[in-house]
């Protein structure tokens, strides 16, 4: 299923379907249980009835129960005989044999010697006579019963009953056990009856349970459903300035929606930005190679006039530009720079050495006891150094400065002063975007094309640091570049 609304209403469905099935055989389970349990109590109350007047000695032929045709009862011996049986009685299972007609055998009270009807050698037949009304008492157990279940045909009818054994004992010694049963057709009536109800509510309940949640999935989808019809729209007209509806809710379709919203924005802010960037670009290498053109042409059909010092002079600059743009592409791409541990301070020192053409002498100061040790692209943050050396150059008066040293957790800071006239306050972070020159006196030819501090930055931030500029006590510009130690 490709609907979202279809799978959360299958999958409503089939939870509530688990949950209800498992409820039913519950409910069944435990309601057959308790009225099986009740025809029992009343099994047994029947047998402990015929047990007790069995103890008393009551004939068999006499022996009385009540509804017999709701209550069958079966009375056998120690030897597994019928003794007696209840009126109407025609057939039976469940309780150990399945004949009905009673054996021939004493009564209760009588053992089987007695049975014969003979007197006593010590002649006391009228002290028998005197004592044969009055019945003896025996016993009658008082464990739990047996239960089983089974089945009676009584008066022709032939139903379940659950069985209940209950063994009494006579005056003479003779052990019995009656065998009283209860009709389970309540029990199986109630249980039909609730499994009915159950087959027939069942699928109902189901359907509106797969209806509502089909509903209330559609209008909880609906704010979604809007944000992919606008986002289809600004895909099929490429406007990034469109944005999509957000509810009023605060639920997770909000959150997406303003996420969705926020991403536009982004978007929208990075395509200018690439625009910008291309524009910019354009424009500055269109100067560059126009001046380079337009010398060689002359230089071809006036080979006299051929100014090969500013051609090479456009060269180079046409070459430095088209290396920070490749390195702002690669910077933009993601690349991550290198992980080489190197001395900071070595590299400081290094760079300045480098720098034999500079207009005004670079003062460093790097301790020689300091550890300045981190961890990058050592081309890059030779790159970031120089940028801020030949930065610091174009805008001193007669001083330029760079120091090395360590600050709190283990940072290193790079810090390169001049005695220029420094950065306005609000113009502190727009230095930092690429192509922006404060200077707009400033020729091209003297100033760069608006990369170095841009470049400074993101390499900075592509190692783990940050690059600030702020006020030097020299009243000019102060540059710090702080990154994180190695250790």
């Amino acid at each position: 299923m490709r609907s979202v609304r279809a799978r959360a209403a299958l999958g409503a469905t089939v939870v509530v379907a688990l949950a209800l099935i498992g409820a039913g055989l519950s409910v069944l389970l435990v309601l057959r249980a308790n009225l099986t349990d009740q025809a029992g109590l009343q099994a047994e109350v029947v047998a402990r009835e015929v047990a007790g007047q069995l103890a008393l000695d009551v004939p068999y032929d006499r022996l009385e129960t009540r509804d017999e045709e709701d209550h069958p009862v079966q009375v056998t011996d120690e030897d597994g005989r019928v003794v007696a049986v209840s009126k109407d009685l025609r057939a039976i299972s469940g309780t150990g044999t399945d004949r009905v007609t009673p054996d021939p055998s004493p009564t209760p009270g009588q053992s089987g010697d007695e049975s014969g009807g003979g007197s006593d050698d010590d002649g006391s037949d009228d002290d028998a006579d005197d004592d044969r009304g009055t019945p003896g008492r025996g016993e009658v157990d008082s464990d739990e019963p047996d239960f089983t279940n089974g089945t009676a045909t009584v008066d022709g009818e032939t139903a379940d009953y659950r069985f209940a054994s209950v063994r009494a004992t006579t005056s003479a010694g003779v052990t019995l056990t009656v065998h009283a049963g209860a009709p389970l057709a309540a029990e199986q009536e109630a249980v039909g009856t609730v499994r009915g109800a159950m087959l027939v509510g069942l699928p109902l309940l189901l359907l509106v349970v797969a209806g509502v949640t089909w509903l209330v999935t559609r209008r909880a989808l609906r704010p979604v459903e809007g944000i992919r019809r606008e986002m289809a729209a600004i895909t099929a007209s490429e406007d990034l300035s469109r944005r999509v509806p957000e509810p009023g809710s605060r639920d997770e379709v909000a959150r997406l929606a303003r996420t969705t919203n926020e991403t536009l924005t982004a978007l929208e802010a990075s395509v200018e930005r690439q625009r910008r960037f291309v524009a910019d670009a354009s424009h500055e290498l269109r100067s560059p190679i126009a001046s380079l053109r337009t010398q060689l042409e002359v230089g071809a059909a006036h080979p006299e006039l051929l100014d090969v010092p500013g051609a090479v002079a456009d060269t180079v600059r046409l070459q430095a530009l088209a290396a920070d743009l490749l390195l702002l592409a690669r910077l933009d791409a993601g690349e991550r720079p290198g992980r080489t541990a190197l001395d900071l301070g070595a590299l400081v020192r290094e760079e300045v050495s480098q720098r034999g053409g500079d207009r005004i002498p670079v003062t460093v100061s790097v301790p020689d006891s300091g550890e300045f040790e981190v961890a990058g692209s050592r081309g890059q943050l030779a790159r970031v150094i120089g940028n801020l050396l030949d930065n610091a150059q174009r805008h001193a008066r007669s001083a330029v400065t760079v120091s090395v040293r360590t600050a709190e957790r283990g940072d290193v800071v790079v810090a390169v002063t001049d005695d220029g006239a420094g950065v306005p306050p609000r113009e502190r972070e727009r230095i930092f975007e690429r192509f922006v020159r404060l200077d707009d006196a400033r020729t091209r030819d003297d100033g760069g094309a608006g990369l170095g501090l841009a470049i400074a930055r993101d390499v900075a931030a592509r190692h783990g640091g940050r690059l600030t500029v702020g006020d030097a006590r020299e009243g000019g510009a102060r540059f710090e570049l702080r990154l994180p130690g190695a250790g």
